[in-house]
């Protein structure tokens, strides 16, 4: 088989809300599947409070491991939006009020009749040298800088954030998959299922239990990056539900 290019990802959300269960993410469910269809692995998720050293701390981490990482709140009018600020201390550059972002920004509030307030310009602060990420929305941006994309915690804005940014991303080979239903639960197939991935180790073979309200099943979803390797995996999943099928109608 031929070598394959794998890409990484990271997703840090930022937000005491998110911890304290008042806000319900929607932004990593969306960016992980849209990474997926992208080839890109999501590998890592991580939220983190409001606080800065917690975020310098996260990023650091996480940029240094990862091709990419995406970023999700903070970056608003507020005074604990500091996400800016955490990523500027994180790459050991000042926070600006970038130019651009001043301009785009004060265009649009002369626009809606409404004053360009010191909160407000906040929504223009990034790191020295970063880049823009459109806001199609609500026209703040958000930046980019080294490997690391910065965006809005409002779902509707970082979802057009993403729809910007996806398209520059180098991408790797996608991750195929397939879909087997076992009609026996975790506790018939456990055993067996452990030695068909180890008989497959270049694939990625997961266990979705189901209940009916009367009988448990299994969804089991075999994920490779090669067709053959999948295909093999696959055949060898379906014959171990077939032996223990005739397992249990043998007397």
């Amino acid at each position: 088989m031929t070598q394959q290019t794998i890409v990484t990802a990271a997703i840090l959300a930022i937000g005491d809300e998110l911890l304290s269960g008042r806000t319900k993410d929607k932004n990593i469910g969306h960016l992980a599947e849209l990474l997926t269809l992208s080839g890109i692995d999501l590998k890592e998720v991580r939220i983190v409070p409001d606080d800065e050293e917690e975020i310098v701390a996260a990023l650091n981490a996480l940029r240094a491991r990862y091709d990419y990482v995406f970023t999700s709140g903070g970056i608003g009018p507020t005074h604990d939006d500091i996400t800016a600020d955490a990523v500027s201390k994180a790459f050991g550059v000042p926070c600006i009020y970038e130019e651009e972002a001043m301009t785009l920004l004060a265009a649009m509030y002369e626009r809606r009749g409404m004053e360009f307030t010191a909160a407000r310009q906040r929504m223009a602060r990034m790191p020295e040298g970063a880049r823009h990420i459109p806001n199609p929305v609500s026209t703040a941006p958000g930046f980019t800088i080294g490997n690391v994309y910065v965006m809005a915690g409002v779902p509707q804005v970082f979802q057009a954030m993403v729809d910007a940014v996806l398209p520059t991303l180098k991408s790797g080979a996608r991750v195929l998959s397939r879909s087997v239903t076992s009609p026996y639960g975790e506790g018939d197939i456990g055993g067996p299922l452990g030695e068909v991935q180890k008989r497959h180790p270049e694939t990625s073979i997961g266990s979705y239990p189901k209940f009916d309200g009367k009988f448990f099943s299994t969804e089991l979803v075999v994920r490779a990056r090669d067709e053959a390797v999948l295909a093999a995996a696959e055949a060898d999943v379906v014959a171990m539900i077939e032996t223990i099928k005739a397992a249990k109608v043998t007397p």
